[in-house]
């Protein structure tokens, strides 16, 4: 089913003691695995960087004599064969947690994962932020688990965009065409060597629609692809940007991935036994589900249940701009020639999306689609999950709030992605033999205890050290980009940020209801804690604010606008095009992770739960999994809702509590050291975030309950052995 060619002509390039490295380099699995820095970015460091970290890229492009010096240097060969032995090992692992907990599951059946987005790595750019990484970070522990499972997505030709400031702080974008045959992606092709094929109706024209596979460990990721040269000129821009264009792409990408998708699915030969819809961009599934069963002759009522049985919807935001909906007339542009097909009227189908059912002029809404025909929802963490029963409680009249059939499984992270090699050596050392396989186990994060004080926190030291050099790096990068004088440029790579002193991160998603700049709501005390001279703190931001949203940039303006006092010039760094690679960076080497949204809009968050797995403390809101999390003694919480809903006087509440808790209680402890120079109170709570959030706030948690509570509906789990999850509470060993 695949084209495999390209994978023969790039491994008979290599020198034979090298050719296995393509077989690594295609699957990425090589980003989770502890070997990862070495084998890829030693062959030439300063060549990975320019291909950006994509191993495909760097093996078409590094020098035919740098390969063979390589295949006859015993060391870096040693490197090799551990690297290729561990990946076989793996990927022909049969004794995982899901062979014990799915047995008799039929695995000719998968699990079908969609989602808009997919943060796998920088390399790949198929991601714009949370979303993505949690949708990646799903996958990876599917196949760290054994979960028999396949996922469909779009592969966008130039992504999400690229970010850079102006000498006005101001944000601007631009794009850049990725060469999908240099990705570590694989068109899939049939036997004759033809490109796998559907189509689907867009605009009164049919597009035709290819897909490419990711291998993603023992998960395959199937991303849908229009630009073709048979496509309309305007069709082969569908897949071309996330999350850009207007509601008509938004709409088109939705088809595509929702319809597309599943006719891909059934054209490869794929029949899924669970639909799993990440967020409600994948809503229209419903749609084609419902198509096929009323194909067979069900009326929609009996096909309505059918479909229900095999879908499960996961809610991502309680922001009301975060739930597509589309207006009546958009659906007629697009969907005319589909209702036929269902054998119902335009009233009919217009009310499958619509709040209220009534209304003709009620939008479609995707989220509403997806509740209506799905057999369990959740959001994800216990709040969201409250919060989104509140939402969408018109849905069910004659139910109570607590009484709407939405519920929760709290987000993770997938830690062998996100814990720093230091770190994990650390781990590997103290933690116990294979304690990577009991993620989930409080006992095996409770030996955190057995590292000295001194090793925890030098290694702490040591990537805070290299999150400052990096972020000098990429600053003086962006100075020379603007044309700044030489003078500021060098000023960037050698005066900006201390290693050695108290690192705030704040990084995510520029809209307003994250706040950005709620720590300088009272500049002049803003000022005096991060130009302080004798307890010095610094910080270090990053993140995008969308193309189109205007008070976002604003905020990214502002606060640099700050930042430009002659007292912060060297204690205030802005890193521009966030993407994973810097995401690593920061969650590796602050001290602090700051969060500070508007309760309750921030559904889980997972940027805080990376921290933890590296040591760092979290300052935030409780609001997400951090009031999951929070326990008083492993980080700390910002204010606290007041009653009413007045904004400024939450702000401003929010704030002073932020500036109190910085002076009297985060800094003082920092800096309050032994006659060794350690901060012996500081090291007690890294350890207490570790002990307490690494168990529960991980991916291998996380995927057990949707293998055990959400898809259990079509696995073969024993009642018996069926855990009763409780979002983040689940404590099942690995």
């Amino acid at each position: 089913m695949t084209n495999t060619q390209d994978s023969v002509e790039q491994g008979l390039r290599l020198p034979r003691p090298l050719r296995r490295l393509v077989d690594v380099a295609r699957n990425y699995w090589w980003t989770w695995t502890p070997d990862r820095l070495s084998v890829f970015r030693d062959m030439d460091p300063a060549l990975w960087v320019s291909c950006e970290h994509n191993p495909v890229l760097m093996l078409r492009r590094i020098s035919f004599l740098r390969l063979t010096q390589l295949s006859t240097d015993p060391w870096y060969l040693n490197q090799v064969e551990n690297l290729v032995r561990n990946f076989d090992s793996y990927m022909k692992q049969k004794d995982t947690w899901a062979s014990q907990m799915m047995a008799g599951y039929d695995l000719k059946r998968p699990v079908a994962y969609f989602s808009a987005e997919f943060g796998l790595d920088e390399s790949l750019p198929t991601y714009s932020g949370g979303l993505g990484c949690l949708a990646g970070d799903h996958l990876k522990s599917a196949s760290d688990l054994g979960v028999p499972l396949v996922a469909v997505g779009l592969l966008y030709r130039q992504g999400y965009f690229h970010q850079r400031l102006d000498s006005n702080n101001w944000q601007t974008e631009y794009y850049t065409n990725s060469n999908f045959n240099d990705l570590p992606i694989t068109l899939m092709c049939d036997e004759a060597g033809e490109p796998y094929m559907v189509e689907v109706e867009i605009r009164s024209r049919l597009v035709k629609v290819q897909v490419w596979r990711v291998d993603v460990g023992r998960v395959q990721l199937y991303l849908l692809d229009t630009d073709r040269e048979d496509n309309d000129a305007v069709d082969r821009w569908i897949t071309a940007h996330l999350y850009g264009g207007n509601a008509d792409t938004r709409i088109s990408q939705e088809i595509v991935l929702g319809i597309a998708g599943l006719r891909m699915l059934r054209r490869m030969g794929i029949d899924p036994s669970v639909f799993h819809m990440n967020e409600g961009h994948a809503a229209f599934i419903i749609l084609e589900r419902l198509r096929e069963e009323m194909g067979k002759g069900a009326d929609l009522a009996h096909a309505g249940d059918i479909v229900r049985q095999s879908c499960v919807f996961t809610t991502h935001t309680p922001v009301p701009a975060g739930h597509d909906a589309f207006s009546p007339d958009l659906m007629d542009t697009f969907f005319s020639k589909y209702w036929p097909q269902l054998g119902v009227d335009r009233k009919t189908f217009l009310a499958l999306g619509a709040k209220r059912v009534d209304d003709p002029w009620d939008n479609f809404n995707m989220t509403v689609l997806a509740l209506r025909y799905s057999r369990t929802c959740n959001g994800v963490s216990e709040k969201h999950g409250e919060v989104s029963r509140e939402m969408f409680q018109v849905l069910y009249p004659g139910k109570s709030v607590d009484e709407v059939p939405i519920g929760y499984i709290t987000n993770g992270i997938h830690a062998r992605s996100w814990i720093s090699p230091l770190f994990w050596e650390m781990y590997d050392r103290y933690l116990g033999e294979q304690w990577e396989e009991h993620m989930s186990d409080p006992e095996v994060w409770a030996r955190i205890e057995r590292v000295p004080d001194e090793e925890l926190w030098w290694k702490h030291e040591a990537l805070r050290e290299r999150l400052v050099a990096f972020t000098r790096h990429r600053v003086a990068m962006s100075r020379r980009g603007r044309n700044e004088p030489e003078e500021w440029v060098n000023a960037a790579q050698t005066s900006l940020l201390n290693p050695d002193i108290l690192t705030i991160g704040f990084a995510r998603r520029f809209s307003t209801y994250k706040r950005a700049n709620l720590i300088i709501q009272d500049p002049d005390r803003a000022l005096a804690i991060f130009s302080s001279e004798t307890h010095p703190v610094q910080l270090i931001l990053a993140g995008k604010a969308h193309p189109k949203d205007e008070e976002g940039k604003r905020l990214i303006q502002k606060v640099m606008d700050w930042a430009r006092h002659p007292k912060l010039i060297n204690r205030v760094a802005f890193v521009e095009d966030y993407d994973i690679y810097t995401a690593r960076k920061l969650v590796q080497g602050v001290d602090v992770w700051l969060n500070n949204p508007r309760r309750p809009l921030e559904a889980s968050g997972t940027s805080g739960e990376k921290v933890a797995f590296n040591g760092a403390l979290n300052l935030s809101i409780l609001d997400g999994w951090w009031i999951e999390g929070y326990n008083g003694k492993n980080g700390w919480a910002i204010g606290e809702e007041i009653e009413g809903h007045d904004i400024a006087a939450q702000d401003h509440f929010d704030a002073q509590s932020l500036y109190s808790i910085l002076e009297n209680e985060v800094i003082p402890m920092f800096y309050d050291r032994d006659e060794k120079g350690l901060p012996r109170t500081w090291i007690a709570w890294m350890k207490e975030s570790i002990r307490t959030l690494a168990p529960q706030f991980n991916t291998d948690r996380m995927v057990a309950e949707y293998v055990c509570n959400i898809y259990a509906g079509a696995c073969a789990v024993p009642s018996a052995t069926r855990p009763v999850l409780t979002g983040a509470g689940f404590k099942a060993d690995f």
